[in-house]
């Protein structure tokens, strides 16, 4: 966890544009293009896409809205990429994927914007993978907008390669 965590409304703003980000790197790019991993990476924009939304759905929409609903809950923590596997992400285009991701988004961001100061201190805590941890709303938004912060580079340094390798 880092030591100085983003203020919230920067926080918000980062989330809020993390889709349009993503956009205008690959407009110029059809779905098959994306769908290609590239002799410099490990994954394709499409996989990136796909890591994003396991982690909003990990991170937001199941971890900072549960402790937005309930006191002080218990959950166990999930690897976004665990739960990735349990998902068809990979397997939809990137358009579909980006525009499932931007309403998710839209929706998400429009609960930060409602909350209280006081809930962006709510906790939860988590286990799994040793001593149990506690986070806050503020905490998991955070981490969130960090990660993904570092990935929509990834995604626009891929986008201005050539050309995707074929096998």
């Amino acid at each position: 966890m880092p030591s100085l965590l983003i203020p919230p409304d920067n926080i918000v703003l980062l989330l809020a544009e993390a889709p349009n980000k993503i956009e205008a790197a690959t407009s110029a790019h059809p779905d098959d293009w994306l769908a290609q991993r590239s002799t410099q990476a490990d994954w394709s924009p499409n996989e990136i896409l796909a890591h994003l939304r396991a982690c909003q759905d990990m991170w937001g929409d199941i971890r900072v809205i549960r402790m937005l609903q309930e006191d002080q809950p218990t959950m166990r923590a999930v690897n976004p990429n665990t739960w990735l596997n349990e998902t068809d992400y990979y397997e939809i285009s990137f358009t579909a994927s980006l525009t499932a991701f931007t309403h998710q988004r839209a929706r998400f961001v429009q609960r930060l914007r409602e909350i209280s100061t006081e809930a962006w201190n709510r906790a939860a805590t988590f286990t799994g993978g040793g001593k149990p941890r506690v986070y806050t709303v503020h905490t998991e938004a955070d981490a969130l907008a960090r990660h993904e912060r570092s990935h929509i580079k990834q995604i626009e340094k891929l986008c201005g390669r050539q050309r995707p390798i074929t096998n």
